[in-house]
């Protein structure tokens, strides 16, 4: 059976620990693949070769580096195919979705080739009588990404494009339900021209994370997940002297008020509720149906559910594939044998396909769902839409605020006013007017408020770079020395 090595020194390394863990078909049921778990030596050999290259790349132009990502995003683009029916196999997604996950992290790419306008400091010409001010931006060193499942290709590219092209090196720990895509990426980095050890990939579990949290030099943690893993990375790495982003759980709300187009609506919250099999931390999780919208809101989305084609992604037809274990599927389908008072509007358990050998769950509605209920308190992360209804938009706003979560929101509405006042209101990092998943474009940054982010930058974009660089002030002076003075006051700009 095929073995997903480590990449560690620019090339692939087969792993020693023994600890074999599986790679699943989600489509078949079956293994594929495995990974053997990373030591603690092996992870500190990764940053050990990083280390040894963070000189050297640091030291390379401005010019060099985006040449790199210019590169990198012509080897990604030419290998689209490729990367997206990789991701696809390991974690179930269609071909055509992990294409568009593969066009966003493209974006990011992009974003970087560009960074070195952005990277430009300030400078202030005779702050003082003779003295210049001015700021830079230089990297911190070795930085480490720990990665989820849902995007094997998207999330670390998210991390790694910006944190290299600002000179640091790079330590991915991708998710072991689908690593493949990771040593790809690896490989045309190194013939887009980035040196060896700059970017490096250790294939594990915890054992991994714990080293990279432990590791004295590892200078920074960039992590996306779970909302616990999440605060368990960002309080033990923080306590270990490192800088931490740490992206956690969702729990996204659509709001449509009545007056909102409820064909357009309903087409939105089947996409963004269903999409990827409802495995993203921006999928629509709640529909809040506000007065006399929701009736004819439920209605048109249990028709469009219906239309859903279920399958592996070998299916052309396919639009929604499986999800990514055996566990989950159950799990997933534990919320809706325990719905309680809420009603089941249409059941993913009834679909024929998930009574086949892969990880298949139909999609499902729910309606009425109590506020207390597991189905709207809990991060479900599969193809579960839940409709709660309320009588009034401050009804809406106040459920939305008074969630644990605040990662991604959005309302659908024909009124301006109604749709500004939201976007003002609304506590969260992300909205959405008339748009179901607001992710923002590569050129903004990506991050929600409350219990959806542990840290204070948010990733990707202009706080991307932020993150993986620190400012530096210079004050400089060039005097005559017969000029120079003992003065032991403080230092005067006037």
């Amino acid at each position: 059976m095929r073995e997903i090595e480590h990449w560690i020194d620019g090339t692939a390394r087969a792993g020693t620990s023994g600890r074999q863990l599986p790679v699943w078909d989600p489509a078949t049921g079956e293994q594929q693949a495995y990974v053997v778990a990373a030591t603690t030596a092996e992870t500190a050999a990764a940053v050990a070769s990083a280390k040894k290259a963070f000189p050297a790349w640091r030291a390379a132009s401005l010019s060099r580096r985006a040449e790199v990502m210019f590169r990198f995003r012509e080897l990604v683009d030419a290998n689209r195919k490729e990367i997206a029916s990789l991701v696809s196999a390991e974690h179930g997604k269609t071909v055509a979705d992990a294409g568009g996950e593969l066009a966003r992290g493209l974006e990011n790419i992009e974003f970087a080739a560009g960074a070195p306008h952005l990277l430009k400091g300030g400078y202030s010409e005779q702050a003082s009588t003779g003295v210049d001010v001015y700021s830079i931006r230089q990297p911190l060193g070795v930085v480490a990404g720990i990665t989820p499942f849902n995007f094997p290709a998207m999330v670390p590219m998210w991390m790694f494009c910006n944190a290299l092209v600002c000179g640091n090196t790079f330590v991915l720990k991708p998710s072991e339900k689908d690593p493949s895509v990771s040593l790809l990426l690896a490989d045309l980095l190194r013939q887009a021209g980035l040196p060896d050890g700059a970017f490096n990939v250790v294939q594990g579990d915890r054992e991994a994370v714990e080293a990279l949290i432990e590791h004295p030099d590892v200078q920074a943690l960039s992590f996306v997940g779970s909302t616990p893993i999440a605060r368990t990375i960002y309080e033990n790495g923080t306590r270990a002297g490192k800088r931490v982003q740490a992206l956690g759980g969702a729990k996204n709300h659509m709001v449509v008020l009545p007056d909102a187009d409820i064909g357009s609506a309903a087409d939105a919250a089947v996409s963004a509720g269903y999409g990827s099999a409802g495995e993203r931390c921006m999928a629509v999780a709640v529909v809040v149906a506000v007065g006399a919208s929701a009736d004819p809101l439920v209605e048109a989305i249990k028709e469009r559910v219906g239309r859903i084609a279920v399958g592996p992604a070998s299916d052309p037809s396919a639009e929604m594939g499986p999800l990514i274990s055996r566990e989950h599927r159950d799990k997933v389908a534990g919320y809706l044998a325990n719905a309680g008072a809420a009603e089941i509007v249409v059941d993913g358990r009834d679909a024929a396909v998930s009574d086949g050998p892969g990880f298949f769950l139909g999609a499902s509605l729910v309606d009425k769902v109590p506020t207390d209920s597991p189905l709207y308190t809990d991060e479900i992360f599969g193809p579960v839409l839940s409709v709660v209804r309320v009588d009034t938009y401050e009804q809406a706003l106040e459920l939305v605020n008074s969630n644990e979560y605040g990662n991604g929101t959005a309302i659908f509405t024909r009124d301006g006013g109604a749709a500004r006042q939201f976007q003002y209101d609304v506590v969260c990092g992300m909205v959405g007017v008339n748009v179901p998943v607001p992710v923002p474009v590569a050129y903004y940054s990506f991050g929600g408020w409350k219990s959806s982010l542990f840290g204070d930058l948010h990733m990707y974009g202009p706080e991307g770079l932020q993150f993986y660089t620190r400012s530096k002030v210079v004050t400089s002076r060039w005097p005559d020395p017969a000029t120079s003075e003992i003065d032991l006051g403080f230092p005067k700009v006037r």
